[in-house]
């Protein structure tokens, strides 16, 4: 295919660009300048209309602070694409962002998707029209748990095995692989959001108190944990007595907390084993020495690793900046093409312009 100076042009203006589009934040990652946006998967709408009137940091901040014809919601529900449109408007609304850095106007990018790796050919339909239709020049999608690993530096592409366990707002991926390819593989809909509902759950069954999203992810971050604290922690938690109907208030501790994620925590750990079971024993060896890396915000729970240590048999580690490693990941698939193209799944794919 012949391509015009135009073309070239384009492709050496335009910007290259990563995305970890998640459940709960949206990374996106730009060629040569690293992670320009971090920002919640959130967005406010009209309700009559449904055209957005916040995105992102803002749109989370009116969580259940809006008028009656204003709601706030997530586009994005188990990491996949539940609201088309506003999923669109929240793409070209953090693509034009990345673009304000640009030395150019306006140029169409190149972009790479993170998507959970058990999604149907209609998600990954849904993920990559959204994307056209928010600007992009070209779209390419790569599996999260294969981003991961590129963005935590695990030399996947060499004999020997790696394994990724990405936990983030709505699924949790893991992944064993070797040789550029995977040999295990796991995607389960129970992460981030599955322990704030839990612990909504647990106050409400326990202290007949209603909370809400914010302050159960705000008790998670602070008290939440999977291996008993060195020092044991305590916060008040505010909401509605469901007895009275009033305010009220009460004090937790990490320990109960601890308790309220458990049955989820479980869930993510089995499905562990489960991968591991399907590994080959020379692969195991491998992971005796490498160790299993975690990535993903889940992954900040406290003392995950250490259960995972102890549970596995097997050293357990958390990434650089685990936050970043989709889109990191998703950059770094894109920066070179030609050496991680056949990570890239799912839908034809337009040609890349030449460098």
């Amino acid at each position: 295919m012949a391509f015009s100076p135009f073309d070239w042009l384009l492709g050496y203006f335009s910007l290259d660009i990563g995305i970890d589009l998640g459940t709960a934040n949206t990374l996106v990652h730009v060629k040569g300048k690293g992670i320009v946006i971090q920002e919640p998967s959130w967005v406010a709408i009209h309700k009559r209309t449904r055209e957005p009137i916040a995105i992102g940091s803002a749109a989370k901040e009116m969580i259940g602070r809006t008028p009656a014809d204003i709601i706030t919601l997530r586009p994005l529900r188990d990491g996949v694409i539940s609201e088309f449109e506003i999923t669109q408007a929240m793409l070209e609304y953090f693509i034009a962002k990345a673009h304000q850095q640009s030395i150019v106007p306006v140029p169409r990018p190149r972009v790479v998707i993170g998507i959970p790796a058990g999604v149907t050919e209609v998600e990954k339909r849904a993920v990559y029209d959204a994307s056209m239709a928010a600007g992009a020049r070209s779209t390419y999608l790569i599996e999260e748990p294969v981003a991961a690993a590129l963005g935590a530096g695990l030399p996947i592409d060499k004999v020997g095995g790696n394994m990724i366990v990405d936990i983030g707002g709505g699924t949790s991926e893991v992944a064993i692989m070797t040789m550029g390819g995977v040999v295990s593989s796991r995607s389960l809909r129970v992460a981030g959001d599955e322990l704030d509902e839990d612990i909504i759950q647990y106050i409400r069954n326990k202290y007949n108190i209603l909370i809400g999203q914010r302050l159960a992810e705000e008790a998670k971050i602070t008290l939440g944990s999977a291996f008993p604290l060195s020092e044991e922690k305590t916060m008040t938690l505010r909401g509605r007595n469901l007895v009275t109907g009033l305010p009220d208030s009460i004090e937790i501790s990490s320990i109960e907390l601890r308790d309220a994620i458990s049955n989820s925590v479980q869930t993510i750990i089995d499905t562990i084993r489960d991968a591991l079971d399907e590994t080959p024993p020379e692969i195991l060896a491998d992971l005796m020495d490498n160790g299993v890396c975690l990535a993903g915000g889940g992954s900040l729970l406290q003392g995950l690793d250490k259960r995972l240590t102890e549970e596995l048999q097997i050293n357990t580690w958390l990434a650089e900046d685990p936050i970043s490693c989709v889109a990191r990941g998703a950059g770094v698939a894109l920066e070179e093409m030609d050496k991680w193209n056949g990570l890239f799944v799912g839908l034809e794919r337009k040609s890349a312009p030449r460098e």
